[in-house]
């Protein structure tokens, strides 16, 4: 019955009556009440709704509410009892339902378009993060640095093998694996190998009697021949060998860099490759955060604290952190102490990493002391400093390098008010000098059309006969008028005669 009721648009508009509808100003402030509506704060626009449209007895008032949370908002601040759930839900189903024949000038189509806009627009919101501060990035390099780490050692092995059958001694001389490589690659059939080629070798090996030990070796050794196409392709092999090395390098480098900004505190206090292992194991540095110390101390070790509940047997010490140089400096009988103890400083110093808005070192580098003095506590007995003072002295720094942080931001911000001012200043520039170009030209098109005219004048000027078959000639003003005046007494003289003759 409460579903027909709700799905019928007739018997719906008997249960529900439209008292007050406020629409949003605009699509920010649609996204400013959503994001309040979603943390369970009271936002203006909702409270003026409310105490505008509400009766002023609040006892008699039940007010339904989609979410508990604004509910309980809603209660404590203006006083109003809420009900969220049940028959609330279904009336709220069917709001949502046939919300444009409720609100007059609205349609169906319209309220859909707006609906996906706003949802678009808050879901842009929550995903939006600092570019700078993203530790996504370094939960993929360092996978990416381990698996490079497994293939790399792999890989060399396998030259090791292959090269082996005809250079054995090498494996003895030299242990690691990308300068073994680099050797292969470098020496290629041992028989070639001469005093000449001892600086290259001293060059790879940085070691004059190894290169030595290299020489005589390839001059006495019992492998076997090798011909040019295994050569090729175990020389080829090897180059990738050391490309694959020369890129983890840069790897680790851009790991240090991306630490530095995440997790500045982290990265001082345990290093940036065991820091960024227990980002990544945690998913995020939020959930690194969130964690407790006893859980940070056997991050990395869910198996064996699993199979130890199993049997009741010891549970693990300490998991990804075990790869940390302070267990591995103290005594046997002390790892157990110093691990919880590093647990709980790396547990501060990612909650400042994470909570903190400007990253800075300075705390990493106190909790870093503290553990260093808990070390020798442990070994002399000398007793630390307390965690108070420690913290103080932090707090002092911290607020001077933010200060400087922010000086620097000043100074960039006012640097580049001052370049987009140079730049719109010579974008006026060219603009007046292009109008003024633009005039010039407009001008100079003007004055020969006007000489133009002026020679067309003259020309017909000078084409027209003149009274009496008389052609005016090309004379000065002067001379121009004197003729004027001979053809007028010219004029005077044949008159006279014409009276005479009458006479």
């Amino acid at each position: 019955m409460v579903e027909e009721s709700v799905l019928n648009v007739g018997k719906f508009h008997n249960v529900v009556k439209l008292v007050a509808f406020s629409p949003f100003k605009s699509a920010q402030s649609a996204l400013e009440n959503m994001n309040a509506v979603s943390e369970g704060v009271l936002h203006e626009d909702l409270r003026l709704l409310l105490e505008t449209h509400l009766p002023a007895k609040k006892k008699k008032v039940l007010l339904g509410v989609a979410d508990a949370k604004i509910g309980a908002a809603i209660l404590e601040e203006l006083g109003y009892q809420c009900q969220t759930g049940g028959v609330v839900a279904e009336i709220l189903r069917g709001i949502r339902l046939h919300f444009h024949a409720l609100v007059k000038g609205l349609t169906a189509q319209s309220a859909s378009k707006a609906q996906l806009g706003l949802g678009h627009s808050y879901s842009r919101a929550k995903v939006k993060f600092n570019v700078n501060r993203v530790d996504n990035m370094i939960i993929q390099s360092i996978s990416l640095l381990d698996q490079l780490d497994k293939d790399i050692n792999t890989f060399s092995m396998r030259v090791r093998e292959w090269y082996g059958y005809h250079f054995p001694e090498l494996i003895k001389i030299v242990s690691e694996n990308y300068t073994y490589c680099r050797l292969a690659k470098f020496i290629g059939n041992r028989k070639e190998l001469s005093e000449e080629s001892l600086e290259g070798l001293e060059e790879i090996v940085m070691d004059g009697a190894k290169a030595q030990a290299i020489l005589e070796a390839s001059r006495s050794s019992m492998g076997m021949d090798i011909s040019p196409i295994d050569l090729i392709n175990i020389e080829s092999f090897s180059s990738r060998v050391i490309s694959l090395s020369e890129y983890r390098k840069g790897l680790q480098e851009y790991l240090r860099s991306k630490m530095s900004q995440v997790a500045p505190s982290l990265s001082a206090l345990i290093g940036e490759v065991v820091g960024a292992r227990l980002i990544s194991h945690a998913g995020s540095l939020t959930n690194l955060a969130k964690y407790p110390a006893s859980t940070v101390q056997i991050l990395g070790a869910e198996k064996a604290l699993f199979r130890a509940l199993k049997t009741r047997g010891n549970t693990p010490k300490y998991g990804l952190i075990f790869h940390s140089t302070f267990i591995g400096r103290a005594a046997a009988k002390n790892k157990g102490r110093i691990s919880r103890y590093l647990a709980n400083k790396c547990t501060i110093a990612s909650r400042i990493d994470c909570f903190s808005e400007v990253p800075t070192s300075v705390f990493g580098d106190k909790l870093r002391e503290q553990v260093e003095e808990r070390l020798a506590f442990y070994e002399t007995g000398e007793p630390p400093r307390k965690n108070l003072e420690v913290m103080k002295e932090a707090m002092v720094e911290a607020n001077e390098v933010v200060a400087e942080v922010k000086k620097k931001q000043e100074k960039k911000e006012k640097k580049k008010k001052k370049r987009e001012k140079r730049r719109l200043e010579a974008l006026a520039a060219a603009a007046e000098e292009m109008e003024n170009s633009v005039l010039e030209t407009e001008e100079n098109e003007t004055e020969p059309k006007k000489k133009k005219k002026k020679k067309k004048q003259q020309l017909e000027a000078a084409s027209e006969p003149e009274e009496n078959g008389l052609e005016e000639e090309a004379l000065p003003k002067k001379k121009r008028k004197l003729s004027g005046e001979t053809v007028q007494l010219d004029k005077k003289k044949k008159k006279k005669a014409k009276e005479l003759e009458e006479d």
